[in-house]
């Protein structure tokens, strides 16, 4: 069985809106709506596991009902971090998972990523122990720990930029949350950082530029825009 776990539990201070971005409107219709479309639609996702604050559950629950998405099984309390919240999102999938299932972490911010790049991302966990989607990266890119000099020349055709979703063997997955310190959790910034650093090989596939983060009001205006078109 494959488990998607969409994170709604952020609060976008950097977009300086009245509302967590996933729930701004767009179009008449809240950014994590067209999240929900995708994993609605595609064959190979089963079921669906929102991480979210408490106080948006009915605002999601009301928009899950009015685009028709049936596919949630579960609700979990968002967490201190974004891994807390995964973890927690984890625990909800626990009570009926099978040695086999994989789990798919997305962002409910990213409501333009493709069913090919989820696809992708399932097979590469079947294949590997995770699988997570890539862009090159495109400028120079220094390392300085000061911010103000260089320290360190990168080479850019080994730098890659990771997206979501992120699939695991949900078994390994969540076994590392539950052995790690709770301070480690604290501390990983990106999804498949904490599988890395436990022994699980993680395959990279073919990201998508189309597939952003909205984070900005920049990204806000870029998805509007790119909705127009499709429109």
């Amino acid at each position: 069985m494959n488990t998607a776990i969409i994170l709604a539990g952020g609060v976008g201070s950097r977009m300086g809106a009245d509302r967590p971005k996933q729930f701004l409107m767009v179009q008449d219709k809240p950014i994590i709506s067209y999240c929900f479309d995708i994993f609605q639609n595609h064959d190979e996702i089963d079921k669906i596991v929102v991480v979210v604050n408490e106080k948006w559950q009915d605002f999601v629950e009301e928009y899950a009902k009015k685009y028709g998405v049936t596919k949630i099984c579960g609700y979990a309390p968002a967490g201190e971090t974004r891994q807390h919240s995964i973890y927690n999102g984890l625990k909800c999938i626990d009570k009926n998972a099978h040695d086999t299932d994989i789990v798919i972490v997305h962002d409910a911010a990213r409501p333009l990523v493709s069913n090919q790049i989820i696809s992708d991302c399932i097979k590469g966990a079947k294949e590997c122990d995770g699988a997570m989607p890539v862009i090159s990266v495109k400028d120079t890119v220094y390392q300085s720990a000061d911010g103000m000099q260089i320290d360190r020349l990168l080479k850019r055709s080994e730098l890659f930029a990771g997206q979501a979703p992120e699939s695991f063997d949900f078994k390994k997955y969540y076994k590392i949350h539950n052995e790690v310190s709770d301070d480690e959790i604290a501390l990983t910034a990106g999804s498949s950082e904490i599988a890395y650093r436990h022994g699980m090989k993680i395959r990279m596939v073919k990201g998508s530029e189309r597939n952003l983060k909205i984070t900005t009001v920049e990204d806000l205006e870029t998805f509007e825009t790119i909705l127009k078109g499709v429109n």
